[in-house]
């Protein structure tokens, strides 16, 4: 059973069409959209801040996320750690990335595994965001191509993995 705990007169809410591991902790003002999934080990903790779940997105596991709001679409990587910060649609934030307070992931921009962004940084749209501390390059000025990789994590298969594994989810 999902862990789900209220904090001054707030309720966890989760849509009938998410897909929320039991091995999840939701605290407060904490609220999951249509099919997205939340993976073991996650901790949505919306308690000085709301935190909210797009459609469609998916958080890997052992991410934190504090008072922090992620669009439709998002994949958020396994152990990204978000601090009151914003994933807008389409973007991506890879595993054990750290968004720091006050930052702003602009739509269909990717964050690299383990990147650091500093307090209150702006990632423009379409961006690709690496190191420590995180740089910003246009995706246009990389190698990368953005329809593969947002085909590849925003397809539905993670959707389709989660309906899968059954009594892993509620």
């Amino acid at each position: 059973m999902v862990r789900t705990y209220g904090f001054e007169g707030k309720e966890p809410s989760i849509h009938e069409d998410a897909h929320v591991s039991r091995e999840t902790t939701l605290v407060g003002d904490v609220r999951i959209d249509a099919d997205a999934s939340i993976w073991p080990g996650v901790v949505l903790r919306g308690d000085v801040s709301p935190v909210r779940i797009g459609r469609e997105s998916h958080i890997g596991d052992n991410a934190v996320l504090h008072a922090s709001i992620v669009g439709d679409r998002v994949m958020v990587g396994h152990g990204a750690v978000l601090n009151d910060a914003e994933v807008a649609d389409g973007a991506l934030v890879g595993f054990n990335a750290t968004i720091n307070s006050d930052v702003h992931v602009g739509e269909r921009s990717i964050v690299a595994a383990g990147t650091v962004t500093p307090e209150s940084f702006e990632i423009p749209p379409e961006s690709f965001v690496r190191g420590v501390p995180a740089q910003v390059t246009p995706l246009s000025e990389t190698a990368i191509d953005p329809k593969e990789t947002f085909e590849a994590y925003s397809s539905g298969a993670y959707t389709n993995l989660a309906e899968r594994h059954g009594s892993l989810f509620e």
